[in-house]
């Protein structure tokens, strides 16, 4: 029998390169959210991040598994100008395998609060679909998360527009042109509505969020996301799952064969949105006599 007092630890591994002309941590200057959770059959969830991470296992919520699709609209700021990005990621929570014995056993809505806070539950990164060529770059060769090129119409609330609580998201398909720029918009590959009015809610401290990638030689990388303020988040009842509907419009296309297996019949069981609060407000002028 071995003795721990005598086992040696294992070397410290290094950490991942940071690729030029990247500087991290990442600062985000605006970031508005919206996550959507279904609990999905684990059999076809593990298949599917198996392909793409073979070392993560997919999270158990009372024998299902949880997929969760992520819109981001965000801002950053830079030392020679400034980038807005939209993207959508299809992830599916997991942890690492053989860390099951430092985890504690949560429930769906405990993991969506942020009741754990080891945060090994973290998201394994199916499809990431993204607007901008900056973000793809540093999406792939930092994080290691599979990021292609997609383009967006999105609505959503705004204190600058109608005074609503519902968002409407359109994806679709798009390639990198000759020059390295992103093409418009081809194929609507699926669409996403959430009609939040009304709907009961509370803040949760749910980050930071861990974000796992697999990169080429097959490496598993974590990376957390820690945003300064906390979610919103809707729990839905079988009363309240009409808020939210997906319409897979391209079921041929790689993202809709893995949506359409991953979701089949699944109805979403949770709704968290974030939205930066304004910094500055230019206000109504008036007449001077």
């Amino acid at each position: 029998m071995t003795d721990p007092a005598t086992t040696q630890p294992a070397a410290p591994l290094p950490l991942p390169p940071i690729a030029e002309p990247f500087r991290l941590p990442f600062h985000y200057g605006a970031l508005h959210n919206l996550g959507i959770d279904y609990l999905v059959d684990p059999e076809t969830a593990a298949k599917i991040l198996a392909r793409t991470h073979p070392r993560l296992a997919p999270a158990d919520f009372a024998g299902r598994a949880c997929v969760s699709l992520n819109y981001q609209l965000y801002f950053a700021q830079y030392g020679d100008g400034s980038g807005i990005t939209e993207e959508v990621e299809i992830n599916i929570v997991a942890y690492p395998r053989g860390e099951e014995h430092r985890m504690a056993h949560v429930s769906y809505a405990e993991y969506a609060s942020g009741v754990d806070q080891s945060k090994l539950l973290g998201i394994g990164r199916i499809h990431v679909l993204c607007d901008n060529t900056i973000a793809i770059s540093a999406g792939t060769r930092l994080f290691a998360e599979p990021k292609l090129p997609a383009r967006f119409t999105a609505t959503m609330p705004s204190l600058n527009g109608p005074d609503t609580s519902t968002w409407h998201i359109r994806v679709l398909d798009a390639d990198f042109a000759a020059d390295g720029s992103i093409t418009s918009g081809k194929q609507l590959l699926f669409s996403i509505d959430a009609r939040l009015d009304g709907l009961a809610g509370a803040p949760v401290n749910n980050t930071p969020i861990t974000g796992y990638g697999t990169d080429s030689e097959g490496r598993l990388l974590a990376g957390r996301l820690g945003v300064y303020h906390p979610y919103h988040f809707h729990p839905l009842s079988s009363e309240t799952t009409t808020r939210v509907s997906l319409h897979i419009a391209d079921t041929a296309s790689p993202v809709g064969q893995d949506l359409s297996a991953l979701l089949d019949r699944a109805a979403p069981v949770g709704v968290w949105t974030y939205q930066s609060a304004p910094v500055a407000a230019h206000n109504r002028p008036y007449y001077l006599p």
